[in-house]
């Protein structure tokens, strides 16, 4: 029972995500928003939602280790297995942006976190606001920076330009409702699985959970990479990890202060996170230059298998 709580909690969030995110871009073409601030904002909001409902619930409920699992987990698995996977089907290339502002930000909010976490052992309101000033300070760079070297953003609908008042708020209230019941099954679906199997919220929660929540971002990358587009940008990737910590901790931090409960957290997980984030810059260095190729994309991918063997040992 709680493998299928877990499921459908997981698909409800797929589903409460995609309804979100249409709703929100529809809004930003009423208000009249530019294609490229909706992009560079309110999509990246949007498709933080399922991780922020997850995370909060969890906190609410007294889950901390769930709601820095899930993020912790997220990011891991954003580089390792999604990053990873593609760059074997489809080498990628590495734009200059990388690693003059994208990466740069991403090591300093991770830093931060870290320091954040090992420094009190929890995630206060004080500074789950200053991760929020953050990250509307780097969305004020990005959009100026954006702007400056007029960066074209793909992926917008521009047919949700003419998309009806009432069908907005139909598909709001749809996202919010299945976000939220999908964020109430995964939690509990989470709890009872630990205790079922004997490992800890922490462990399900950096594996299934994490994974769970990468599989629509996973399964569009390959389909692409198969099909010989562009299969996904690397700034993408980064960006989530900036926004799965400032704007899903820090908003959750807000409202419900974050504890760390277990200790791998900060022993283990936290320097696997540190790990991708830093490797990133010699792989892309390496020769090939600016080339992510399929040698790479092995490296991170057997890297994450070995973290997802050692998250249930430990």
């Amino acid at each position: 029972m709680s493998i299928l709580f877990i499921l459908i909690g997981l698909a409800l969030l797929v589903v409460g995500g995609e309804f979100l995110v249409r709703a929100a871009v529809a809004l930003s073409f009423k208000f009249n928003i530019s294609k490229m601030v909706i992009g560079l904002t309110v999509v990246s909001f949007a498709t933080s939602a399922p991780e922020l409902l997850v995370s909060l619930q969890a906190a609410l409920a007294g889950f901390s280790d769930i709601s820095l699992g899930n993020v912790i987990g997220s990011n891991i698995a954003n580089l390792g297995l999604v990053l990873g996977i593609t760059a074997i089907i489809s080498p990628l290339t590495i734009d200059r942006d990388f690693y003059r502002f994208n990466w740069p930000v991403m090591m300093v909010f991770s830093i931060a976190l870290f320091y954040f976490l090992s420094s009190g052992g929890n995630l206060s309101r004080l500074e789950g606001g200053v991760f929020l000033v953050a990250i509307i300070l780097y969305l004020f760079l990005l959009i100026r920076r954006a702007r400056r070297i007029q960066v074209e953003v793909e992926g917008i609908d521009e047919t949700l330009k003419v998309t009806s008042g009432f069908k907005t708020i139909v598909w709001l209230i749809i996202g919010g409702v299945a976000l939220w019941g999908g964020s109430e099954l995964l939690v509990n679906g989470a709890v009872d699985l630990a205790g079922m199997i004997g490992v800890s919220e922490r462990v399900i929660s950096v594996t299934i959970i994490a994974i769970g929540t990468s599989v629509p971002e996973l399964a569009a990358s390959v389909i692409a990479a198969l099909k010989q587009e562009k299969a996904l940008s690397l700034g993408n990737l980064i960006g989530s990890n900036i926004f799965n910590i400032a704007s899903v901790l820090g908003i959750t931090a807000l409202i419900q202060p974050i504890y760390v409960q277990s200790e791998q957290i900060l022993t283990s997980d936290i320097f696997w996170m540190l790990g991708y984030a830093f490797i990133l810059i010699p792989l892309a260095f390496l020769p090939r230059k600016f080339i992510f190729s399929r040698y790479k994309g092995l490296i991170l991918f057997v890297s994450y298998v070995i973290f997802i063997g050692m998250a249930f040992i430990d």
